[in-house]
């Protein structure tokens, strides 16, 4: 019997606590805004699966597997920097052009050390 009341008195005491919760709602602009980042994102990865794009990244030493896990840690600002880019070239326009810039990028970010895809490229620490 004590052993009952024990019980119940402890999942009283547990069931008192209430964990504080916070909802607040989001605004239209900020789900416009993601779903934008998620389209520039889609349309970066479409660019990147075409064939000549992979084979002038690969002859500069950057396998697509490389690729797709770099653009899928980039900001949002440097995949609409990209797109921006890549959006002024003309129809048909220079592939190699936005490959340079894509390996730049990387370049930039294996000096800073945010990744290591090139090992002769040392980080700045």
């Amino acid at each position: 019997m004590r052993k009952t009341i024990a019980l119940s008195m402890i999942l009283t005491l547990l069931a008192s606590f209430v964990l504080p919760v916070q909802a607040a709602m989001i605004g239209t602009g900020e789900m416009l805004h993601q779903q934008s980042m998620v389209n520039e994102r889609v349309k970066l990865a479409a660019f990147l699966d075409r064939d000549e794009v992979k084979q002038q990244l690969v002859s500069m030493g950057v396998s697509p597997d490389q690729v797709k896990s770099r653009v899928a840690s980039m900001t949002d600002q440097e995949v609409s920097e990209i797109n921006h880019k890549m959006e002024a070239m003309p129809a048909g326009g220079d592939v190699l052009g936005i490959v340079v810039l894509i390996f730049i990028v990387f370049v930039i970010t294996d000096v800073i050390g945010a990744t290591d895809i090139f090992p002769f490229i040392k980080p700045v620490r």
